[in-house]
């Protein structure tokens, strides 16, 4: 299955945000770095399994397309209700901060949100939509 849709976010501290990312489950498809200045990334692809994905990049100030740290909401969904108890507790370990501990939701599945280290939205859970 090809991606079709991707969320996109800006990191400030683009390694702690990979980090972040690998914590939740997520796998490098592709880092292009500035050659002249390898800790900033052009651009990056993590995939989420294979139906999903974020694009990413440092954040530059100069840079009218690329949104600000701490913008994107993220809604992530893991196999089973257990699932979502494991990748809070990794996301936590990795520098997030809940907003929501893991709960049964109203209609269906349990659910988590967490911050990143740089303020992103993630809501985590095992309701697959409609």
């Amino acid at each position: 299955m090809t991606t079709t849709l991707f969320c996109a976010l800006a990191f400030a501290d683009v390694e702690r945000g990979i980090t972040f990312l690998e914590a939740l489950g997520f796998t490098e498809k592709a880092v292009y770095r500035d050659p002249d200045h390898p800790e900033v990334v052009l651009h990056a692809q993590f995939d989420w399994r294979d139906s999903g994905g974020v694009m990413f990049g440092s954040s530059k100030a100069d840079d009218p397309h690329k949104a600000g740290v701490g913008q994107a909401r993220c809604y992530l969904v893991v196999d089973a209700d257990a699932a979502v108890d494991e990748v809070h507790a990794r996301a936590l370990a990795a520098g997030g901060t809940s907003l929501r501990d893991p709960v049964d939701m109203d209609y269906g599945g349990r659910g988590s949100t967490v911050l990143d280290p740089e303020g992103n939205q993630w809501s985590i859970g095992s309701y697959p939509g409609e």
